[in-house]
């Protein structure tokens, strides 16, 4: 498979690479700060990547050019840039409100139209998009991130019913609590509450969210789409 990864150099998204690389795909990744991170996972993986700001559209143009270029053809797609921040409703300003919804979002939006263009002259493909459980039950003090999570998902649906004809389909994994770097600016006590919450009693793994998004990208999973599929251990049962 050839596959494209947004955010692929720490977290989710290096899982990703990494988990997609170990089966003998071909991977190009896009990061947008993280030059050191990159060099490394290109030299531990193999895996291309490709600097890009994917909030701007001109940006995601050239880099998909670029990256349609080095694989020939994009098989599957992997939306997984995201950031997040924490913060009482009333105090959120215009600026963070647009920086959260322009990378979890609008970025998303950006590189799912520039590569379904080219997964439609295919008549195949695969649109995977991180989301988060709190686009399904939402998070205090998260009102922007959950916003923009919940906008994932109805992406979702709308676009495995646009494409579908196509022979593409658009599935979100919607992650729990996973020990990634956007985690890690919670404390051990606030993780283990996390942990305390979640009916498995721990927190997820960035590789586990990795076997899921291996497992839609296959041909086990050619049926499904349309589908926002929790790894939450439970908690936003």
């Amino acid at each position: 498979m050839k596959v494209l990864i947004t955010g692929g150099t720490r977290g989710i998204g290096r899982a990703c690479v990494e988990a997609f690389r170990d089966q003998g795909h071909d991977v190009v990744f896009l990061y947008m700060q993280s030059e050191d991170a990159a060099t490394e996972l290109q030299s531990d993986t193999g895996a291309i990547g490709i600097k890009c700001d994917i909030r701007s559209s001109d940006e995601v143009s050239r880099a998909l050019q670029c990256a349609a270029d080095r694989l020939g053809e994009i098989d599957v797609l992997i939306n997984n840039a995201g950031v997040s921040s924490f913060g009482f409703f009333d105090s959120i300003s215009d600026e963070e409100w647009e920086r959260i919804i322009d990378t979890n979002l609008t970025g998303a939006f950006y590189v799912s139209r520039a590569v379904s263009r080219l997964m439609i002259s295919q008549k195949r493909g695969k649109i995977i998009n991180i989301g988060s459980m709190w686009g399904k039950v939402g998070a205090a003090m998260e009102v922007h991130y959950s916003a923009s999570k919940a906008g994932l998902r109805g992406m979702t649906m709308a676009l495995a019913k646009e494409l579908g004809p196509s022979g593409i389909t658009v599935n979100c994994i919607e992650p729990g609590v996973i020990r990634t770097e956007m985690n890690a600016v919670l404390n051990d006590e606030a993780l283990d509450v996390l942990a305390e919450q979640t009916p498995l009693g721990r927190l997820g793994e960035p590789s586990e969210v990795a076997s899921l998004a291996l497992f839609l990208a296959s041909d086990a999973a050619s049926f499904i789409t349309g589908q926002c599929i929790g790894i939450d251990g439970g908690f936003a049962i």
